[in-house]
């Protein structure tokens, strides 16, 4: 059993973090010129969120054709999530993968997202963990979001929401608990008298054993940012972030007759000094300025900067192929070494009109954006041979002295210019369309001799469409249609095999309701969709060194989507998603009419919470995800799980005591796999506590 104590202490906010929320949802021409500040989006507080700025402009979720799921603050306090995993259960359609061991990586809607992470809407596709300690809320769109954010996004993308300044707060946490568990938070905010100048600060460190063998965790995250001008039509925010996280590079365990093999779920498959030779360090810098200016009531201006430099040292072993009939399995070795820096500046003018009896709000963008990446990756396959079900770990090399199998770097120029406009005709009617031009070039550069250096130059459109018909204020029917590209690149340096193949494209179809009940306190989202994407590479028979575009995946499904906040204290989100995923052409005959690899078919989600007053509460919950495959031949199954969760708290006084307890029954379950092989499967955690102090100062 894990127990992990938390001490935290949290403050109130001040009046001047309701007065922007205020303003924030004032009428459109309110003249009050504080509504420019950038918070990301309007926040109720509690479960239920209405209004989202991942289109870019100013208007509530019923108006935007498209499926969003929001995970805000309060839930991610009452379930004390501490990860971008533990957020993500709440929304339906979302498959996990391991990341190797050294990233948040999910799929949605059966496909990868690998590179479709974002934070307050710039790209962040660095191979990482993130923390939370920074985090406001986290956003999903689901579906090709390229008409607003370029490249990638077949399933959908990942946004996170920054805590910014325009608050007084004060805020600690101190973490304890078994397999040696510590953490601290803070989080400082504070606002001049005039209101003009904010400050925030959060930060968080963390020292983590594991219920897996040799895994340990070691984190530092500092974030600080300042807002200048909040109290005018004229605002600069500042922000910057650093992360540094350190930990066993974990792939999990093999597979054997089709399943998972059956061994504790602490086995680890890796070096015997796993805590010197198989360790991933990565560390995130990053700073973004924030320029808005409002001209008018109709008319305003946003510049976006953000830089980033990141480092990766990995180095792991993980298990390689099994041979089922001596009951063993290979171990192979490597060390990767990743540095990237990059920027990209976001140019947009939001405008508001009136032609011929419609309204208008237009949203123009320009996109610049630079990224340099250094890649050397050193392998080493089959260095030992351990038993399949008692493994003898060998004590290994830390650093391989063979030469590298892969050492380059990839530069990704990218400039875009799109244009969007949601259109309010009466009588209910409304309409969002968008387009959205990418001139996206790469280069490879080689540092291996005899390898040769490559380019690449992308020219594509990225169109969205939607219609909307709202009857009345709690209804809201949509049908929409969108479109993104994914080049051969998209987040790594191209090579030999697919620099001379054109981009996949995704297309979503999709219609759905929005419901806004009992004046607002329930929000609920249905969908019925289909993506396809064209144009997938695969391994040409005739020339196995070399990919082909040729084949199709396609996902047809349903997804639903409520949250809850009642006066009478009732909160509560809760999902469910049918997912039919499926490969409907390849040229590889063993991969043609499977299932997306890690995309369970069904999958079902809920937490419940009640408020007594402000003194005490309760709540409980689970998750069911339903059975997956782990490779793209499904020859290994992961089995479907159902695994429950509760909590509850107490206010004595400033203190607020609260209990959270996860996987209550102890289910043993395969948490998530990798997506391309059959046999790095990661089992989940075992029972699990966690005890929270919260003092309010």
């Amino acid at each position: 059993m894990r127990l992990l104590l938390t001490v935290s202490v949290l403050a109130i906010s001040q009046p001047f973090g309701a007065a922007l929320a205020a303003e924030a949802s004032s009428a459109e021409g309110d003249n009050d010129t504080r509504v420019i500040v950038v918070t990301g989006t309007r926040d109720s507080g509690g479960y239920v969120q209405s209004d989202s700025s991942i289109a870019k402009i100013d208007a509530p979720l019923r108006d935007i054709p498209q499926t969003i799921d929001i995970v805000p603050d309060a839930v991610l306090k009452d379930q004390r999530a501490l990860s971008i995993q533990d957020a993500l259960k709440n929304v339906p359609g979302v498959g996990l993968s391991h990341g190797d061991g050294q990233r948040d990586q999910v799929t949605i809607r059966g496909f990868s997202a690998i590179a479709d992470q974002f934070v307050d809407g710039f790209r962040d596709d660095a191979l990482y963990f993130r923390d939370l300690s920074n985090v406001e809320r986290i956003e999903v769109v689901k579906g090709p979001a390229a008409v607003l954010y370029g490249r990638g996004s077949s399933g959908g993308l990942i946004n996170r929401v920054t805590r910014k300044p325009g608050t007084n707060i004060v805020s600690a946490t101190a973490s304890y608990g078994s397999f040696d568990t510590k953490r601290g938070e803070v989080d400082l905010g504070q606002v001049n008298a005039v209101g003009d100048v904010a400050w925030r600060l959060t930060g968080a460190i963390e020292r983590d054993d594991s219920f897996r063998d040799q895994q340990f965790l070691d984190r530092e995250a500092i974030a600080p940012s300042i807002l200048l001008g909040g109290g005018g039509g004229t605002v600069l925010l500042v922000q910057a972030d650093y992360l540094k996280d350190r930990r066993v590079t974990d792939f999990g365990i093999p597979a054997y007759l089709g399943r998972p093999v059956d061994v504790d779920r602490s086995t680890y498959y890796g070096a015997a000094n796993a805590r010197d030779a198989d360790v991933s360090q990565s560390e995130v810098f990053s700073q973004t300025l924030t320029f808005t200016h409002r001209f008018s009531d109709t008319l305003s201006f946003r510049n976006g900067f953000r830089h980033y430099n990141y480092s990766l040292d990995r180095k792991n072993t993980l298990p390689g192929s099994v041979n089922a009939a001596a009951r063993t399995v290979t171990l192979n070795r490597s060390n990767v070494d990743r540095d990237e820096d990059g920027w990209s500046n976001q140019a947009e003018l939001t405008q508001t009109l009136n032609i011929a009896g419609t309204q208008h709000k237009l949203l123009y963008g320009f996109e610049i954006a630079r990224q340099v990446k250094d890649l050397k990756n050193v392998s080493r396959n089959g260095i030992a041979t351990v038993d399949l079900f008692n493994p003898a770990l060998p004590v290994v090399p830390i650093i391989l002295t063979n030469p590298p199998a892969a050492y380059n770097r990839g530069v990704f120029n990218n400039r875009a210019l799109y244009v969007q406009d949601l259109i309010d005709f009466g009588s209910g009617f409304k309409a969002l369309v968008g387009l959205r031009h990418d001139w996206f070039d790469q280069r490879t550069i080689q540092y291996i001799a005899n390898k040769p250096n490559l380019d690449r130059k992308d020219r594509d459109w990225s169109p969205r469409a939607g219609l909307v018909f709202q009857p009345d204020t709690a209804q809201s029917y949509y049908v929409s249609w969108s479109r993104s590209f994914q080049p051969s690149g998209e987040a790594f340096s191209i090579a030999a095999n697919n620099a001379d193949i054109a981009p996949e494209q995704t297309t979503n179809k999709e219609i759905g309701a929005k419901y806004t009940l009992f004046g607002g306190a329930l929000n609920t989202t249905v969908s019925l969709f289909e993506l396809k994407r064209t144009g997938i590479k695969t391994t040409d028979p005739a020339n196995p060194t070399q990919l082909i575009p040729i084949g199709v995946q396609r996902t047809r499904g349903a997804e639903l989507a409520a949250t809850l906040e009642l006066a009478s204290g009732w909160h509560a989100i809760a999902g469910y998603s049918y997912l039919d995923a499926e490969i409907v052409r390849s040229t590889v005959p063993n991969v043609q009419g499977k299932r997306a690899t890690i995309t369970p078919k069904h999958s079902a989600n809920l937490f419940l919470s009640k408020s007594f007053g402000d003194r005490f509460g309760i709540g409980a919950g689970g998750n069911y995800v339903g059975d997956r495959y782990a490779d793209p031949a499904n020859t290994v199954l992961l089995p479907g799980y159902v695994t429950a969760d509760a909590f509850a708290w107490y206010q004595a006084g400033p203190v607020r005591l609260q209990v959270n307890g996860y996987n209550l029954f102890d289910k043993k379950y395969i948490i998530s796999g990798h997506g391309s092989s059959a046999n790095l499967n990661l089992p989940g955690a075992p029972r699990s506590i966690i005890v929270t102090a919260r003092f309010a100062m």
